[in-house]
């Protein structure tokens, strides 16, 4: 699967959606990725993580983080044939919950949906390497930050898609400057942002 297809999932799914969009990462953007609506059908999902399995390193564990990356998650675990888990924010802080349990060297792909920043998947590398593992390599489905954020980790950056798509701060937003308000595309209905999409 290249590029070319994995976008097309996207627009198939209705997961592609063009506007003013406030992104996790605070950033402004015209256009969203919803992997939501890309990742509820099971077989569209399977085979998203059957094309990006052979590509990354052989891994005991798939971590991601809750919630945007559970379904991933999952899926990569069932295509790599190992346990998949996710952290989550407790106090504003990520964390291990819900009786999740990691060896020290348990070797480890950490996985994201979207990447824009990489601060999510940032956040859980931290915690795995706090907990004493072996973290091998990040794992997403659409890189959209210009590059690899995790070469801070010394890290490789396995991805089926890279897109350039333009982000701005606030400030500098020249959607904002037009009197537009930025959405956060999870605070609406799938199908509200799937029509403003068109």
């Amino acid at each position: 699967m290249d590029s070319a297809q994995v976008l097309e999932l996207f627009r198939e799914s209705g997961a592609m959606l063009e506007g003013h969009f406030e992104l996790s990462s605070g950033l402004h953007s015209d256009r969203y990725f919803q992997c939501a609506l890309l990742l509820q059908n099971p077989q569209r999902a399977e085979r998203l993580a059957r094309a990006l399995a052979p590509r990354v390193p052989k891994v005991e564990l798939v971590v991601g983080p809750a919630l945007g990356a559970v379904t991933w998650a999952h899926e990569m675990a069932r295509a790599l044939g190992v346990d998949g888990i996710f952290t989550e924010r407790k106090d504003g802080e990520m964390t291990l919950r819900r009786g999740f349990h990691i060896e020290p060297g348990t070797q480890v792909l950490v996985v994201e949906d979207v990447l824009t920043t990489g601060g999510s998947a940032k956040e859980v590398i931290r915690v795995l390497k706090g907990l004493g593992a072996e973290v091998i390599a990040v794992g997403s489905i659409l890189n959209r930050s210009g590059g690899n954020p995790f070469e801070e980790f010394g890290l490789p950056l396995h991805c089926l898609a890279e897109v350039e798509v333009k982000t701005w701060t606030p400030a500098d937003c020249p959607l904002c400057a037009q009197g537009s308000a930025a959405v956060k595309p999870g605070s609406r209905t799938a199908s509200s942002a799937s029509g403003s999409a068109r």
